[in-house]
């Protein structure tokens, strides 16, 4: 049975996107979320780039409950390049992780591998530069890997399990099919699949765009 937070969810989906709420219900649509390049920063990191007692100031929510854009930015500096005004999203995490595209790796002259957020062994070194002082990450850089967040009960309804991975079918003149999408689930998530900025320029994807799960 679908409670009234993920019908309310829906029927926001619905208003939003000219569907009606039987139609996303039927078709199991999920929408898409664009991830451009961003920074999670430790407290320990948070004070060392903005000063002694800093806290982040939210600028605004972003999709996933409790998770915001901060009014604050930094620079990021590779071997062969510099890429200014990233912003960095709250709350505060246990390690610093930063988050860039293929293009930001090129940009960056850094060798990011693709993963799963939170897994940081071994992925790029870059350095993180703020208006009192610069941290530099021996790791801690990452492309993150394509993922949809589901509550548990858009899990049940899709018939997938946390951790599983599928494929997911994207629409229109550019249409794609994206493999290996991890499903993330959690009773705080919304429904929406998180992909980076290169891979929805490829597909012509677009925040609020629909794509859904396939069977190959």
């Amino acid at each position: 049975m679908i409670t009234d937070i993920v019908k309310g969810q829906l029927q926001e989906y619905a208003g939003l996107f000219g569907d009606s709420y039987a139609e996303i219900i039927k078709e199991k649509k999920i929408p898409v979320g664009i991830s451009n390049r961003h920074v999670h920063l430790s407290e320990e990191d948070l004070r060392t780039l903005f000063g002694p007692g800093a806290r982040l100031t939210k600028l605004r929510d972003l999709s996933q409950p409790g998770q915001f854009a901060a009014e604050q930015t930094v620079i990021l500096v590779g071997p062969k390049g510099v890429i200014e005004n990233v912003r960095v999203l709250g709350p505060t995490r246990k390690k610093t992780q930063v988050e860039i595209s293929v293009s930001d790796c090129f940009k960056l002259g850094v060798q990011a591998p693709i993963r799963d957020s939170g897994q940081l062994e071994g992925s790029a070194r870059i350095t993180i530069v703020g208006p009192e002082s610069s941290v530099t990450l021996n790791e801690g850089c990452i492309i993150a890997a394509r993922h949809i967040h589901m509550h548990p009960e858009d899990a049940r309804r899709f018939g997938v399990k946390d951790g599983e991975r599928v494929n997911v079918r994207t629409f229109g003149p550019r249409g794609v099919t994206f493999y290996e999408v991890l499903v993330r689930v959690h009773e705080n998530y919304k429904l929406e699949m998180h992909i980076d900025i290169d891979e929805a320029n490829a597909a012509c994807l677009k925040n609020g765009d629909f794509v859904e799960i396939i069977e190959t």
